[in-house]
This record gives structure tokens, sequence and C-alpha cells, in this order.
């Protein structure tokens, strides 16, 4: 049997397997992008596929202590574009 990859999300703390959340990733060079496919290098954090949860992220600046760094408004527009395409890629699966 298969070991599953647990992760929990940032904002809820709920508890799944690593395919079932969205990444999120400090690259090397300092910059935090969506991670689709779960194995770039560099500091991950996870949020579960609830709206809420990115909203409470956004609003608690959770992201930027998980992954350590300071991310401004512009960031997290971005990063919220970046999330909503790949949840919608999960939610299809």
């Amino acid at each position: 049997m298969p070991r599953q990859h647990l992760r929990s999300c940032v904002a809820c703390r709920v508890t799944d397997d690593k395919q079932a959340l969205v990444r999120f990733v400090r690259t090397p060079k300092g910059e935090v992008v969506c991670d689709p496919t779960g194995r770039q290098a560099g500091r991950g954090a996870y949020l579960c596929l609830k709206e809420t949860c990115f909203n409470r992220a956004r609003k608690g600046h959770l992201l930027d202590r998980a992954l350590k760094v300071g991310l401004s408004d512009v960031d997290y527009q971005r990063l919220e574009e970046e999330y909503s395409s790949q949840r919608n890629k999960i939610d299809r699966v």
C-alpha cells in the first residue's frame, strides 16, 4: 500500500493528502508562486480548496509567516488568480 503524504492547510489546519491541497512555494530566488506539481524546490505552504481559507490566509498574512517572506497586496492578487486556477483543476479530478 503506497504511503500517503499528509499536509495541513495553513489557514484551517485541516490535514489532508498532499494532492488534495494547493501548494505555494518560495523559490530559492525569493519569489512566491503556486506550485501545481508539488515538486518545485523551495519552502512550501499548503491551502485547502475552500475559498475562505485563501481569504483567511490573506487577511492574517499566514502565507507570509509560513513561507518566511513579506507579500504585498499585489502579490496576493496574483496568488489568488493562480490559486483559483489550480483549485478548479483539482476540483475536476
